[in-house]
């Protein structure tokens, strides 16, 4: 039945996606969307020079996405054709146990992919001069490294040696997107995984709860993202906990003012106060989607104090809400709980967004979804280069 059902959604979306190709052609007249080498998603034919869609300020238009080697749909079918039902199942039992697994694992392969591309750099530990990527401060709070851990497990009993880490980590993230209420979007795979991790890139590229709007459109736009893209993407701060350590500089004394931010709705702010109280230590963790879900256990060297820090739930109103719509909506209410989140209302294209998908949750969806595709794309190693690793935390 879940099978029929994705398989459904799919199709949906691509039909939303032709429609919405078709109006704007009436519009633009400027041609449509597809040019003639592109295949289906379900086509076996390499990815390399295949048109992938970004958008634009005032409408979609295509790039051209070049990967050296190939990635293509379904590219375990033969190899190991369970590999996407163990992921997803897996995944699923996880969520069942704990929905904080959810936004753990999207916010993990944002810090991936985001950082030298799509190639599980993020998940190798400090070893024989490895600078690990999980101990740059950004870092340092990042989940689901254990989750990661079993699903492979699991893949190399069933097919040694075959799906790379960087695949699972995109399927394990589109996975909990669904969970959390999100779109379904189809991925191409064949990702290779990385020898090298880049704890100095992840120190000082990965975006900020501090950044202000031009800070933030101008890390996306150093990965090829516009503004449209960067606000459908941090529609990911809909769902998960977001400690109060990120936080605090803000209610209480932003700017070395000893004041909280004239933007926070005051309603509001006396909300996240009762949450967060001044004695509570601060720090400029990074700001990516997903915020860092309240941790049950530690994980990747965490402190136990981190562990028991108090938090608010990014869905405070309530999971049925909607996944992207509450965020939007709160950004227009003066209600972002980031600095970062808030800032997307000081840019006029970017403002421009957060009304639209405030507006039209459908918009947002395949927005959303065509972002993440754009992003689980970025900058892959496909053969020869790079290797599947056998364990996520350590190169063969």
């Amino acid at each position: 039945m879940m099978d029929f059902t994705r398989k459904l959604s799919f199709l949906v979306f691509l039909l939303s996606v032709l429609i919405s190709l078709k109006n704007q052609n009436a519009e633009t007249k400027k041609g449509s969307w597809f040019s003639s080498s592109y295949s289906s998603p379900f086509s076996k034919a390499p990815l390399s020079s295949r048109p992938m869609f970004t958008t634009s300020k005032m409408g979609m238009k295509i790039q051209e996405f070049h990967i050296s080697g190939s990635l293509r749909y379904d590219y375990y079918n033969e190899s190991c054709p369970q590999a996407e039902q163990i992921i997803k199942s897996t995944v699923r039992e996880f969520y069942k146990l704990k929905p904080s697994i959810a936004p753990q694992l999207l916010r993990l392969v944002f810090h991936d992919c985001f950082i030298e591309g799509c190639d599980a750099s993020v998940l190798l530990d400090p070893h024989d001069g490895i600078d690990s990527e999980k101990e740059s401060p950004p870092n340092e709070s990042l989940k689901g490294f254990d989750h990661i851990d079993i699903i492979k497990s699991e893949l190399e009993e069933t097919c040694p040696g075959v799906v790379s880490c960087a695949d699972i980590l995109v399927l394990a993230a589109r996975e909990s997107v669904l969970l959390a209420g999100g779109p379904f979007y189809p991925l191409y795979t064949g990702r290779r995984d990385s020898t090298l991790s880049y704890s100095e890139e992840a120190t000082y590229d990965l975006p900020s709860p501090q950044d202000d709007v031009v800070k933030i459109t101008e890390k996306f736009e150093s990965r090829g993202f516009d503004e449209r893209e960067t606000v459908s993407l941090l529609g990911a701060h809909s769902t998960g906990m977001i400690h109060c350590k990120f936080i605090l500089n803000r209610l209480y004394n932003f700017g070395g003012t000893n004041r909280p931010d004239p933007s926070i709705d005051p309603e509001f702010l006396n909300l996240l106060r009762s949450q967060c109280k001044s004695n509570h230590v601060s720090s400029t963790p990074s700001a990516s989607p997903a915020p860092t879900p309240s941790p049950s256990s530690s994980i990747g060297g965490l402190s136990s104090a981190l562990i028991q820090e108090p938090g608010l739930k990014m869905d405070y109103e309530g999971s049925g809400s909607g996944f992207g719509t509450l965020y939007y909506r709160s950004l227009l209410r003066g209600r972002g709980i980031l600095y970062a989140d808030q800032q997307l209302t000081a840019g006029g294209d970017t403002e421009t967004w957060v009304q639209a998908y405030a507006s039209d949750a459908s918009l947002f969806q395949r927005d959303f979804a065509m972002a993440m595709m754009k992003l689980s794309n970025h900058r892959v190693l496909t053969a020869p280069l790079g290797q599947v690793r056998s364990d996520c935390r350590k190169i063969d």
